[in-house]
């Protein structure tokens, strides 16, 4: 990524539009970012790193005018165009599941036996709700979960200690397992 650091230290502070000579400066490391986030989905997933990836590409790039001031600014918007993505599908998945068996879908919600797309969906809820009275947690939240950054990147992005980060992934984490577990009635959890 110095190659990055260069071009936007050689632009002087403007911020660098969304072109062609970007993609081949980050592809590597948002398809690693997106291979991270994917491994931990179920087997037979038909999206893939590079799909999910290219799908980032193109929804950050059809937003005209678009302007990246940073490197940590563009991961932040790839993380969200990637949380966007992956909710989106499950959303999808779970209309068509609903279509063909109506009734599951007045049960219980059981984290236990719930699937991945269920969980991201259950995940994003939370999010949504705790994204007014929380936003930095939520921005780290979605850096983590949905763009698979790790500590040592996000403190790179954001020019704080990995001991910060890891203070405040802890933090964001209690929070969203607390309304998981409030609003499953699951004491057993987990964002991972």
């Amino acid at each position: 990524m110095s190659e990055l650091t260069r071009i936007l230290e050689t632009a002087g502070g403007n911020a660098l539009p969304m072109s062609a000579e970007l993609l081949p400066l980050v592809y590597d490391e948002l398809r690693n970012v997106a291979r991270e986030r994917m491994s931990n989905l179920a087997p037979g997933q038909t999206l893939q790193p590079t799909a999910l990836v290219h799908e980032a590409w193109l929804k950050l790039s059809s937003e005209e005018g678009r302007v990246w001031n940073d490197r940590a600014h563009f991961f932040r918007a790839a993380a969200q165009a990637m949380r966007q993505i992956l909710v989106d599908r499950a959303r999808a998945k779970a209309t068509r599941k609903r279509a063909v068996n109506p009734e599951v879908f007045e049960q219980q919600f059981d984290l236990a036996d719930a699937t991945l797309d269920e969980r991201v969906l259950l995940v994003d809820e939370m999010m949504t709700r705790l994204e007014a009275e929380e936003p930095d947690s939520v921005r780290l939240i979605t850096l983590k979960f949905f763009g698979g950054l790790t500590n040592q990147e996000i403190a790179a992005m954001d020019g704080v200690t990995e001991r910060t980060v890891e203070r405040h992934w802890a933090y964001a984490k209690a929070l969203l397992y607390q309304m998981i577990r409030e609003e499953t009635g699951d004491e057993a959890a987990s964002v991972d």
